[in-house]
């Protein structure tokens, strides 16, 4: 007979959760995918045209990018399809050891915690899912919530479906909270602590600046874990770590190297443990309470 979700210890999932752009890359998604092939070849260019558009229109400068990329691509005749930018995100330069660091820290949760303990991965970005979804990593990702584009009958873009900017990133994070990771589930309806899935103090998020403190002010205050990682050599970047760090935003910081044995593999290992014991600590109170209060 199978047991009911109050009869068995359902906290066993970590959330790792990451930011892409200039988190997992050094560079924006874009910069290495469509905006080459549109004939921008600085980043920068592009991005305070986006700045420029939004202040002019008083629009979102999230929908402003995405808008400004559509009217762009059509100009040079390029195509904008999910199959397009799928096959663009070869393109996509990593930080040292991205590439193996999910596997890698998967591996790790397997080999050294109870069989019960899980971890998943999810990616939130501003950038496109479709281009995330193409990237060689996104084969270890539990979850990618990312902006979307709407397509026509021709697979052509055509307006923002979904967008995803700093404050709206913190939807997700009660998505995998609450295990209603579909956009059309209501999460604003009251949920007990018990009964959601992945408890806040089992996410850990790895960021870069500024445009992640929503997301890592609303997993501190609840009991979870963040990590600010900067660019190597980038003062700029490494000046915003640390004033997160003394914020309290942050748990730690790191360069962006994500190889095995660097300072980042270890503190995201550390904070990895420290999940993992509490969890198998609130997994024998509750089975304490099971035996002595059925």
């Amino acid at each position: 007979m199978r047991q009911s979700q109050k009869d068995r210890f359902v906290h066993n999932v970590i959330a790792l959760v990451y930011d892409f752009d200039g988190t997992l890359t050094p560079g924006a998604m874009q910069e290495y995918t469509v905006l080459p092939e549109i004939g921008i070849k600085k980043g920068k260019q592009f991005w305070d045209e986006v700045e420029k558009e939004a202040l002019k229109t008083g629009g979102e400068e999230i929908v402003t990018y995405m808008r400004l990329m559509i009217e762009m691509s059509r100009h040079k005749h390029y195509p904008v399809t999910p199959k397009v930018l799928k096959s663009l995100a070869k393109n996509i330069s990593y930080y040292p050891g991205v590439k193996t660091f999910f596997e890698r820290m998967t591996n790790y949760v397997e080999t050294k915690f109870d069989v019960g303990v899980k971890l998943r991965h999810y990616v939130i970005s501003a950038g496109l899912k479709e281009i995330i979804s193409g990237a060689s990593i996104a084969r270890y990702s539990y979850k990618i919530f990312a902006s979307e584009y709407y397509y026509n009958e021709y697979d052509e873009a055509t307006f923002p479906k979904v967008i995803v900017n700093d404050t709206l990133k913190t939807q997700f994070i009660f998505r995998i909270n609450k295990g209603k990771e579909s956009l059309h589930e209501n999460i604003n309806l009251y949920m007990p602590p018990q009964r959601r899935p992945v408890p806040f103090q089992n996410i850990l998020y790895i960021g870069d600046g500024l445009t992640d403190v929503p997301c890592m002010t609303v997993i501190k205050k609840n009991g979870g874990f963040a990590i600010a990682v900067y660019k190597p050599g980038d003062s700029k970047g490494l000046k915003t770590c640390k004033e997160l760090l003394k914020a309290e935003r942050v748990d730690f910081i790191a360069e962006a190297d994500y190889r095995s044995n660097k300072e980042l593999d270890r503190l995201v290992k550390l904070l990895l443990n420290n999940i993992a014991e509490g969890i198998r600590y609130n997994k024998e109170s509750f089975n304490q309470s099971k035996k002595y209060f059925p």
